[in-house]
């Protein structure tokens, strides 16, 4: 088995900051990719880059994947904001779009070679239950986290062969800064959020990186194609959805 190297995107926070820990214990070489500094000590090497912006995403990409033989990828990076239909702009479509969707796409493409060379990849994509849960106000976003999961399907058809699987993480409210922003404590939306969740409390990073780490086991092998909703039963009550 070669060495576990793998590339986590928007790392220095939340999720992707838990997957980061989470993977380097149990022996990854993690390469975290962000646009902020991270709190604290990272485990393992951290990277500055906009992912954002699809030239910078392109550029970055094609130095980071000839520095290393990645074979895991946990495309995490994202935005959301609550934006009406009638109010989207060209800017905030194209946004959501690359950095929801279009980035995971250009990081699975760059490090392809690394992983068919190795005969073993394997690739996490982060979505959401409001691909199921539709929530208003988050036309884009939800579409663009919608494109996610079609791209694991297909992906894994492709790429099954190689020995690569590819999977998706479907989390629900987290308690992480972007959503503590759009649910302020005490207010009467976070009230209506929690008391949607059959579990009785919002989800933490570490839930969202502990399926994330099931499935990149090498033992996980049988296992692509599919989407795992860590929602806390939110996802099955998407009428209390704010």
């Amino acid at each position: 088995m070669n060495e576990r190297v793998t590339l986590v995107t928007g790392a220095s926070k939340g999720i992707g900051r838990a997957c980061a820990e989470h993977l380097a214990r149990d022996g990854h070489h993690v390469v975290g990719v962000a646009r902020s500094d991270p709190d604290g000590e990272f485990p393992g090497d951290l990277l500055t880059a906009d992912l954002g912006d699809h030239d910078a995403a392109a550029a970055f990409l094609a130095d980071v994947s000839t520095r290393y033989e990645f074979n895991g990828l946990v495309n995490n990076v994202g935005t959301v904001r609550p934006i009406p239909l009638d109010e989207i702009t060209d800017q905030d479509y194209a946004d959501f779009v690359q950095l929801n969707m279009t980035a995971p796409f250009q990081c699975a493409q760059a490090l392809l070679p690394t992983m068919k060379a190795q005969g073993f990849g394997r690739i996490v994509n982060i979505s959401s239950e409001l691909v199921q849960g539709i929530l208003k106000d988050r036309s884009v976003y939800t579409a663009a986290k919608a494109g996610v999961i079609g791209f694991t399907r297909a992906w894994t058809l492709e790429l099954g062969t190689y020995g690569i699987t590819v999977n998706a993480v479907a989390p629900g409210p987290i308690e992480t800064p972007m959503f503590t922003r759009n649910h302020p404590p005490g207010s009467e939306k976070r009230e209506a959020r929690v008391s949607s969740l059959a579990v009785g409390r919002f989800g933490k990073p570490e839930d969202v990186a502990h399926a994330v780490s099931f499935f990149m086991e090498p033992e996980s092998e049988f296992i692509t194609g599919q989407t795992l909703f860590v929602c806390g039963g939110s996802s099955l009550n998407s009428g209390a959805l704010m």
